[in-house]
């Protein structure tokens, strides 16, 4: 598959006073956050997305610009969930350690090695793969300088506790040595039975660590962030009496699993959150919070806001003008989407399934517009997508003189809406989507007139899957010799 490379800057401003202050929008769960030389890099979540784990860089932690992604083929270990990632830097390498589903396995944690954040990443492989799941990895030295992993044991999917394991790791990073240690798990009434996504920060006496409780994800999240401490990495670990220190509020609801950094003698913690105005549509968005050390040895978050204006990306524009995709394009790791651009033409080979091959891009605000021209030497069925994943989409797609209107729910195909185009011509397909999840289609052969394709408004309140969010993009459906032609997609986020 092609490398892609994200051009855009994709930061909003930052909302009200009373919230956190939103620095990474859209799709970006379990964020993570290191400095290296001059810069700070993060990472986060692409679950069942390809390529794996976009990569930013910034100056200031507020303005990112994308910088590529860690894979760009699935490490020979795994088949699917890639999360958690933890880029680190240490002794003059980079280090990104990950969660993925084993092949015929369960989940593991591996780790992937580089010369520099950009990459090449070169995958290390599994470091620990339990019974029951190993997520979250967190790397840390101990008082006496002896590297340890930090991990959560994933027992909540099958019914069982979640300790949070700490076990010494080899200083190449390729195995785990020793026993493993328990820290600490989910003993109080908040954490709703579950603690995960633990990161650690030494200052002065102690070791803390912020943790997340409860359910990550989905309309029914629970999620907070609690704080614990130690003077010694292994424990004994003693949590905070006030947790949780960060929960749901007017803007946003679930926060927790990121990493705490230091600038300038401050420090923050980036982390995500869904927003309580596009919620799991928009999918978990990363934001920055300030915290301080306190007198009584704990630390408290500031709440605040005043670290820097973002910039908002208002518009998005695809030519598709260079070799590679730009823009935040990501497909599913369960199809092998083929593609290349030629003439300043995406030409997307077709699948068969019900969801055909997709290519989509993350969710930026509530009301949205997007547009794509269909050429009408498309062999394919080709058209303008809403995505949930494999089983879940809704699309307008043109093919010959017709162009549908198809509702993919569960796996089950539903055409909703038909329309008959008096002569094969190039088609301009047009979605409107107003509060998250009501959707319009119109459609156009001149580029200039446009008719309504379905006059009772889409529902798709059903895509969002429980652990990522909506995506709106291209699709390409038939028999895989047969190629879909796309020039010019605009999305407009509102």
């Amino acid at each position: 598959m092609m490398r892609l490379f994200l051009p855009l800057i994709v930061c909003l401003s930052c909302f009200s006073s009373s919230a956190q202050q939103l620095v990474l929008p859209g799709d970006h769960p379990d964020p993570s956050v290191v400095k290296i030389g001059n810069e700070y890099w993060a990472a986060g979540t692409t679950s069942n997305w390809f390529p794996a784990f976009p990569l930013y860089r910034s100056a200031d932690l507020v303005n990112w610009q994308p910088a590529g992604h860690v894979f760009t083929k699935m490490p020979d270990w795994a088949d699917y969930y890639l999360w958690a990632p933890e880029i680190t830097y240490d002794h003059g390498k980079v280090y990104l350690y990950y969660s993925g589903h084993k092949k015929g396995g369960n989940l593991c944690i591996a780790a992937a090695v580089a010369d520099k954040p950009e990459g090449p990443y070169t995958d290390l492989g599994p470091l620990i793969c339990q019974e029951a799941g190993s997520i979250d990895a967190f790397p840390m030295r101990d008082e006496q300088g002896k590297l340890y992993m930090i991990w959560k044991e994933d027992g909540n999917s099958v019914g069982k506790p979640t300790p949070i394991w700490a076990a010494a790791m080899k200083e190449d990073r390729t195995a785990l040595v020793g026993a493993k240690q328990e820290l600490f798990r989910a003993d109080a009434a908040w954490e709703n039975g579950l603690v995960e996504g633990v990161s650690i920060i030494r200052q002065k006496d102690y070791f803390y660590a912020l943790y997340a409780g409860g359910a990550c994800c989905g309309k029914k999240c629970n999620y907070g962030t609690g704080i614990a401490r130690a003077k010694s990495l292994l424990g004994p670990w003693e949590k905070y009496p006030g947790n949780p220190v960060l929960a749901g509020n007017a803007d946003w609801k679930c926060p927790g699993h990121g990493t705490p950094v230091e600038k300038d003698g401050r420090f923050y913690f980036l982390y995500h959150a869904y927003s309580n105005h596009s919620g799991t549509y928009g999918g978990r968005q990363g934001l920055l919070n300030e915290f301080e050390f306190t007198a009584d040895g704990w630390l408290r978050f500031t709440n605040g806001t005043d670290y820097g204006k973002g910039k908002k990306t208002e518009k998005i524009v695809d030519q598709f003008s260079t070799k590679q995709l730009s823009g935040n394009w990501h497909w599913s790791v369960f199809q092998d989407v083929q593609y290349r651009i030629v003439n300043k033409t995406l030409q997307l080979h077709a699948l068969p399934s019900p969801s055909g091959a997709y290519l989509g891009q993350s969710v930026l605000a509530v009301n949205y517009q997007a547009e794509v021209t269909v050429q009408k030497n498309s062999t394919a069925q080709a058209g303008l997508a809403l995505i949930g994943d494999d089983k879940n989409i809704l699309y307008a797609a043109a093919a010959g003189n017709t162009i549908r209107l198809v509702r993919v729910q569960k796996g089950e195909v539903k055409v909703i809406a038909e329309e008959k185009i008096e002569q094969a011509s190039n088609v301009r397909i047009r979605a409107e989507v107003n509060n998250n999840t009501a959707v319009s289609f119109t459609y156009s052969t001149d580029g200039v007139h446009y008719a309504v394709l379905n006059n009772t408004v889409a529902d798709i309140s059903y895509l969002p899957p429980w652990d990522r969010a909506v995506r709106v993009g291209l699709v390409s459906k038939g028999r895989v010799t047969e190629v879909a032609f796309f020039k010019n997609f605009l999305l407009v986020n509102r």
